[in-house]
């Protein structure tokens, strides 16, 4: 005898047999109960989900000489014919193969004859959206008035396409995703009905594979017994078969990703092909992970909605710690993006390679996305201690001293000096600026730190600094930059002067302007802070 397919083989035959359809069954069972069966019903759902299943268990159900709680018994003579396919009560058509104006009118023609044994004729119309247009208007009137004895069951997965005017004549069932749990338990009895070893981590991930279809999943599972036959299926085992990548390749590259390099993470795809293992799926995978790694980033007790163990959920978080939700969500755009380009690409790896270099480098890239990304970067710098030069030997409060700072002030103006003479012989004399301004412009990376909006934060690293009176801190921006506009605000300054209060010890007055033309002046110390600042939050070849 031939070999079955699981899919097959392990079909359900009667409704309690169904795995994860619950509010479907039950409905059903109640009307076949109730005598109330109606004369249309619409089946929509994503594939593998048994929508055909359950039509084929329906169509015994109505017929059974013998129904067990509104379900089939399988034992009598009409459940048998139409489980083996051979009654004329129960007729499948393939709308894909089937969808012209002249197998609708075969449909008609044959409903005009009474069932020669049982009570209904129930046509089981798959894939029904793949009808024509004049299929459909040849079909409307007969499944809005069908004969008594004539029922119609129509699956699709792309409910969308039927025509509003067949879906307002159906009762429509949606069919859910089966869940991972559902599906693996599925999947456990099988193996244990086949007699098969098999390791719970293995089965789960075939589960996860499956996408919510049980069907796919019993295919998979189907292929990995195949190759390893006679043998136990191992997690490593359905990973080599599949194609499919450990989660620990997965925290390897996301690791190398939070320290910029480009090096390992390229190494980690290459040892992905030299596996053989699939770059699509690793993609989506790779996706998956993100998407958990942002949830333990913004989300407490998620261990219901991340399906991985103690152990890996604690390494997620660890991860979490080092990247911002922000940054996360950029790189979830990037690979999703990539995930859709690879479908037509040839060149996949080159394509996987120019994103993880994009994700890494996001200065090559001058989008909100990237401006957030360059700036986490930047407070990680500061927070694992940046050296600024010139920077102001402090007291116990955290600022320089008065003395030190005009030590500080004098070898920073001999050195400014300097550098003027050799770039240009008419350089103005330095101003003199108070030791509280010239502290906070030194420490301005401290400041974008604490900044709670991320918009605010990308905006102050483009600004130019400058200092007026004694207090008076001067944030101008270049007018063709929008930060103007974003941080002019009464609660945007209040929150800096905030800010710099509670971190500094010092009341600093700032003043917000608009520069033109890109005249940032003629005053010296403003051009020698704006220096400082790009050393931590503008130069690109640091990164």
């Amino acid at each position: 005898m031939s070999y079955t397919a699981l899919y097959r083989k392990f079909r359900p035959q009667t409704f309690d047999e169904v795995k994860g359809q619950d509010h479907i069954v039950t409905t059903l069972q109640n009307q076949i109960n109730a005598g109330r069966i109606g004369h249309a019903y619409l089946f929509c759902g994503t594939r593998g989900t048994g929508k055909t299943s359950i039509a084929k268990i329906f169509a015994k159900a109505v017929n059974c000489e013998h129904p067990i709680n509104g379900s089939p018994c399988n034992e009598c003579a009409t459940c048998k014919a139409i489980a083996a396919g051979s009654s004329m009560n129960s007729i499948e058509i393939d709308a894909a193969s089937n969808n012209g104006v002249e197998n609708v009118r075969q449909i008609r023609e044959e409903i005009e004859y009474s069932p020669t044994e049982g009570k209904y004729k129930v046509y089981i119309i798959d894939e029904v959206h793949m009808l024509s247009n004049q299929a459909f208007n040849a079909l409307l009137k007969t499944l809005e008035e069908p004969p008594s004895y004539v029922i119609f069951v129509l699956a699709t997965t792309e409910a969308h396409k039927i025509p509003i005017t067949i879906l307002s004549r159906c009762q429509r069932y949606d069919f859910k995703r089966i869940t991972i749990d559902t599906i693996a338990d599925r999947l456990k009895e099988i193996m244990d009905n086949e007699q098969i070893e098999y390791e719970d981590k293995a089965i789960r991930y075939v589960a996860k594979a499956g996408d919510g279809s049980m069907r796919d999943a019993l295919s998979l599972l189907d292929q990995c017994i195949a190759f390893y036959l006679g043998k136990k299926i191992t997690y490593d085992n359905v990973l080599e078969v599949l194609g499919a990548v450990d989660t620990e390749v997965f925290s390897r590259l996301i690791r190398s990703i939070i320290k910029c390099d480009v090096v390992e993470g390229m190494r980690v795809i290459d040892d992905m092909v030299v596996q053989g293992r699939e770059l699509d799926q690793f993609v989506s995978d790779f996706t998956w992970y993100l998407r958990n790694l942002l949830l333990v980033k913004t989300a407490d007790n998620i261990e219901d909605l991340i399906d991985a163990s103690t152990e890996r959920v604690e390494a997620l978080k660890q991860e979490a710690e080092h990247i911002e939700a922000e940054v996360i969500m950029r790189y979830i755009r990037i690979f999703s993006k990539l995930s859709s380009d690879l479908k037509n690409s040839t060149q996949k790896r080159v394509l996987i390679e120019i994103a993880l270099i994009k994700i890494n480098k996001p200065m090559m890239e001058t989008d909100m996305d990237s401006m957030i990304n360059r700036i986490a970067l930047l407070e990680k710098r500061l927070e694992d201690g940046v050296v600024m030069s010139g920077q102001i030997p402090q007291n116990a409060n955290g600022f320089g001293t008065q003395n030190s700072g005009q030590q500080g002030s004098a070898d920073q103006t001999a050195g400014a000096n300097q550098n003027s003479a050799q770039n240009t012989q008419t350089a103005p004399p330095p101003m003199a600026v108070p030791e509280d301004i010239r502290y906070v412009a030194d420490h301005w990376g401290d400041v974008i730190k604490l900044v709670s909006s991320p918009i605010v934060r990308a905006k102050l690293g483009e600004v130019r600094l400058s200092v007026k009176g004694d207090n008076t801190l001067i944030m101008a921006f270049e007018h063709t930059s929008m930060g103007f506009d974003v941080c002019n605000k009464p609660e945007i300054i209040e929150m800096i002067e905030t800010i710099i209060a509670n971190e500094f010890g010092r009341q600093v007055k700032v003043e917000v302007k608009q520069l033109e033309g890109g005249n940032y002046g003629s005053d010296y110390y403003f051009q020698e802070i704006q220096k400082k600042i790009n050393n931590i939050t503008i130069q690109e070849e640091d990164f």
